[in-house]
């Protein structure tokens, strides 16, 4: 039987969400920027189409913005989150295996089941469409990476307009026809470095890389390109991961509104850091067995440039979020230096170790590990029920003066009642 992966993704999915609540956006051409309202990182149909870049400032767009009226927003995470978990539980109705390969895409394994595989997308983008409001592509095929150029054919309209295209369903040279247009620096897991040197031994498509021997490009290569030819043509060689692998290294870091130039602020914004990703290890059931910490002024501008990093050990793995805070701060006593306009902060949780794998010491972190077990978990669960950040360890401050700057952000429509759309 011939396998049938399909690869459901979002189109346009930051802006999309950001119109499904504010209509007046269709048709404009909108960006959303990052951290700190600073470069774009998502752009609806018609910015790409002005040629707007990915990662592009946004002080270096505002002559354009003015002339085209280019309607900038800032990232709305809490929204875009909560109507992923709803696109993904959708999904998940049609087939028995999903993989949540990313915020806005899945695979699905729809090998075997009794109806047409076209005919069930168009169902699944039909259902999403009207019960959130967000506009899906869906490509269907014998692996994952062809299932990914299917979706690229759908959503480039390369064949029809129909937002699906099942690659099994189609006649070998209208397949091969397809795959010719589709340049090789649009094939999953090849990036820039890759598309040139596949470019210098002639290979420009698709379809020329489906043509290659896979030992050949093995050697050339790796044994990545090498499963990447054979999923091009039709072998599966990557299988859907149904439970998303633990964190190996867990990053919380975030730029500055604007510059910092006292301990006690970076202190506080530290400690926000450390109670996030402590949240995350907890959620994986980790431990972390070693805390590194970094700080730096702006690489950009004439002020004078300072960074510094630090890693320490911990005596004895943990998730206690007030102990690796305590870390923390030791370690930015040691980094900092006053004098110095402060642009970034970051924490990384690393080598972690599952609950209960740790090597407990006798004196250290783990003297109190039933009582610390117990007040994490009475966190978690009032910051749950209470919203993110209701209780909070004190040295995060409260008046946040580095919180980021986040100018044009929209409501919490589906995560904060007070958002809450009202009509009269």
């Amino acid at each position: 039987m011939k396998r049938a992966i399909a690869l459901i993704d979002v189109n346009n999915f930051y802006a999309s969400c950001e119109r499904v609540f504010n209509p007046a956006l269709k048709g404009r051409v909108v960006v959303v920027l990052s951290n700190n309202d600073g470069c774009v990182v998502a752009r609806s149909a018609e910015a790409k189409a002005l040629g707007i870049k990915m990662g592009v400032p946004w002080f270096h767009l505002k002559e354009e913005a003015r002339r085209h009226k280019i309607i900038a927003l800032s990232s709305n995470y809490a929204l875009y989150a909560d109507m992923s978990n709803r696109v993904m539980q959708i999904i998940g109705q049609y087939a028995p295996t999903q993989e949540v390969y990313s915020i806005d895409e899945s695979f699905l394994d729809m090998t075997g089941l009794p109806k047409s595989h076209a005919d069930i997308a168009k169902d699944m983008r039909s259902k999403i469409l009207q019960w959130t409001g967000l506009p899906v592509c869906v490509g269907i095929a014998p692996s994952k990476t062809l299932a990914k150029l299917a979706n690229h054919t759908a959503k480039k309209k390369l064949l029809d307009e129909s937002g699906v295209c099942d690659f099994n369903a189609l006649p070998a040279d209208i397949l091969e026809q397809t795959m010719s247009r589709i340049e090789v620096s649009d094939i999953w897991g090849v990036g820039r470095k890759l598309s040139a040197r596949l470019i210098d031994l002639g290979i420009k498509t698709a379809l020329d890389l489906r043509r290659q021997d896979p030992e050949y490009m093995r050697q050339q290569f790796s044994v990545v390109m090498e499963k990447t030819v054979r999923e091009l043509q039709g072998h599966a060689c990557m299988e859907l991961e149904e439970v998303v692998p633990d964190k190996q290294q867990i990053i919380s870091s975030r730029s500055f509104g604007f510059p910092v130039t006292d301990q006690q602020s970076i202190a506080e914004a530290i400690s926000l850091y450390v109670s996030r990703a402590a949240e995350k290890l907890r959620a994986q059931q980790g431990y972390a067995g070693s805390l590194h910490l970094f700080i730096h002024t702006s690489p950009f501008g004439d002020g004078a440039k300072y960074s510094n990093s630090m890693t320490v050990p911990l005596p004895s793995p943990t998730d206690d979020t007030m102990q690796l805070i305590g870390v923390a701060l030791w370690i930015l006593k040691r980094i900092y230096k006053p004098g110095f306009r402060y642009q970034k902060a970051g924490v990384m949780l690393g080598e972690i170790v599952p609950t209960g794998g740790q090597q407990n010491d006798l004196f250290g972190f783990t003297a109190e590990a039933g009582k610390s077990a117990r007040l994490m978990a009475a966190l978690d669960s009032v910051n749950r029920k209470m919203g993110n950040g209701a209780l909070r360890p004190a040295s995060q401050g409260y008046h946040s003066p580095w919180a980021m700057r986040q100018e044009n952000k929209s409501p919490g429509y589906t995560t904060d009642w007070q958002s809450l759309i009202t009509t009269y």
